[in-house]
């Protein structure tokens, strides 16, 4: 193993790179695919163990909340046991616990299985970053991460759809069992090609207080974002004692992480400029990545009135995008990260501006283009984020910065949905009171037929069609606000792209 930081922690031939290369892809894909695939199979399962609405999120959102508290463990999962064994352990805990989700015969064992699938994953995706980074030489990282996020997408873009036909052909279970066969060729390309390192602690004891404080502090944030909106926020006795749990626990694991010896996480790594910036910005980033995946797809459907396969076309031409941006940053390389990554933002920001300025009339080729303009902005981000906010931290240490860096961006990604969500409910609800206060007989507008056409409040009919039309635009302003709040985050992150350190050239 190599100690140079401008070389390959491995010394292997090109050859064993690229295998190793295909079986992180792999496992990675298999990990992101069971997410997307559970999504599009939810109906399917609320179904087939006959569970309400309510018990059938509990599948999703205790699989979320399981990835978020064991993130963080793949650096002292690393530290302890190598990243070969790591791994493999956890592809192998992952691929088990993806056979007993096909296998479960009832929601309480669906749940339990989906919490172990969530735990033993978690730290697949961390790790496939940080294999990839040792596995090449510094001066070839830009290359790689946009060869691992060009081929990343696959899961995100074949997963659902491939799921989604086997579920219905062959029922919901085949939707996990798909993945199996894929994982296990990951697992044997990295037991005959990924060597054993020697970046160990045999013995490594875990910090239990910094552990355990973290998890709850995850785990009762995670319950915050993903219920808050159903269950009203703070009207709930819930959300009141998961806040106070979540605030407590975190100021535990502060105020230990700052003062103990050896800490489950060491904050010192905060203190290198590059990686402290590129955690805040990969928060930004998760903030923005998926909020149009989910925020644009029910407003198309429910009141642009657009079919599912004009939306399935508008998350493609995403997907599309994202292959041009990583493939755009393979060349962009060249230049300083921080160029890249303002120029990603301000097309990013465009995006944002743009549609948040659309209406309910738009075309589905202005929603192509917006939909490849973000994915465009994403892939171009990432891969310079990626390299300058590692550039600067030791190979032993990537492991464990990694874990931090995909925990932010997971948690920005829950956090603004929520606020968002939060947002347009709030704001359909205050401006359909503020319509329907026009919508009475003392309105002039309803001497004029030739405005007014089928809208009457004089007809049931014509009642039922005005409050649909009423719903329709003050949904169409919550979206807007949303969008809004979108484009000022993004265009937050130009100043701080300017504080990265450009990484040293080879």
């Amino acid at each position: 193993m190599s100690q140079d930081p401008d070389r390959a922690v491995y010394d292997l031939t090109p050859t064993a790179r690229f295998i190793v290369m295909l079986g992180v892809v792999l496992a990675s894909t298999c990990y992101t695919a069971t997410i997307l695939v559970a999504t599009t199979l939810l109906p399917q399962m609320q179904g087939g163990l006959s569970a309400t609405q309510d018990e059938i999120s509990w599948v999703m959102t205790f699989n979320i909340i399981a990835t978020a508290v064991c993130t963080p463990m793949t650096g002292w999962l690393v530290a302890r046991f190598g990243r070969r064994m790591t791994m493999m352990g956890c592809l192998t805990g992952f691929s088990a616990a993806t056979f007993m989700c096909g296998a479960s015969t009832s929601l309480e064992m669906l749940v339990f299985w989906r919490i172990m699938q969530g735990g033993l994953g978690a730290p697949l995706v961390p790790l496939s970053q940080t294999l990839l980074l040792d596995i090449y030489p510094r001066r070839q990282h830009g290359f790689v991460m946009s060869l691992y996020g060009m081929s990343n997408i696959l899961g995100p873009v074949i997963g659902p759809t491939l799921g989604g036909y086997i579920g219905e052909q062959m029922g919901w279970q085949w939707g996990f069992f798909m993945v199996l066969p894929v994982s296990l060729l990951a697992f044997i390309l990295f037991r005959f090609f990924l060597p054993m390192d020697e970046l160990t602690k045999k013995g490594a004891p875990l910090d239990w207080i910094g552990f355990l404080s973290l998890s709850a502090a995850i785990a009762a944030t995670q319950l915050v974002l993903s219920r808050g909106q159903r269950l009203d926020w703070y009207d709930s006795t819930e959300i009141w004692i998961s806040t106070v749990v979540a605030v407590v626990a975190f100021y535990v694991f502060l105020s230990h992480s700052l003062t103990a010896k050896d800490t489950f996480l060491n904050l010192g790594h905060f203190r290198d400029r590059n990686y402290a910036i590129g955690c805040l910005l990969v928060t930004l980033y998760g903030m923005l990545n998926f909020a149009p995946i989910v925020l644009m797809p029910p407003l198309l459907q429910q009141h642009a009135g657009f079919p599912d396969s004009a939306i399935g076309t508008y998350v493609a031409w995403r997907g599309v995008g994202n292959g041009l941006g990583f493939f755009a940053a393979m060349w962009l390389q060249r230049l300083d990260p921080r160029v890249t990554m303002i120029f990603a933002t301000l097309v990013q920001t465009a995006s944002g501006y743009w549609i948040a300025h659309l209406n309910l009339d738009v075309s589905q080729t202005t929603l192509a283009i917006n939909s490849l303009m973000q994915g465009f902005s994403v892939g171009v981000f990432w891969v310079p984020l990626t390299v300058a906010t590692f550039s600067t931290l030791a190979p032993e240490y990537r492991a464990e910065g990694s874990s931090v860096f995909h925990l932010l961006r997971n948690l920005g990604s829950s956090l603004f949905i929520s606020v968002a969500v939060t947002e347009i409910v709030r704001t359909t609800g205050a401006n359909y009171s503020r319509m329907t206060e026009l919508a009475t007989a003392y309105n002039k507008a309803w001497q004029l037929p030739w405005v007014t056409g089928a809208w009457t409040t004089e007809t049931l009919s014509g009642i039922a069609r005005l409050s649909k039309e009423i719903t329709r635009q003050s949904t169409m302003i919550g979206f807007t606000n949303a969008f809004v709040l979108y484009t000022l985050l993004s265009a937050m992150a130009v100043p701080l792209c300017l504080l990265i350190r450009p990484p040293r050239r080879g």
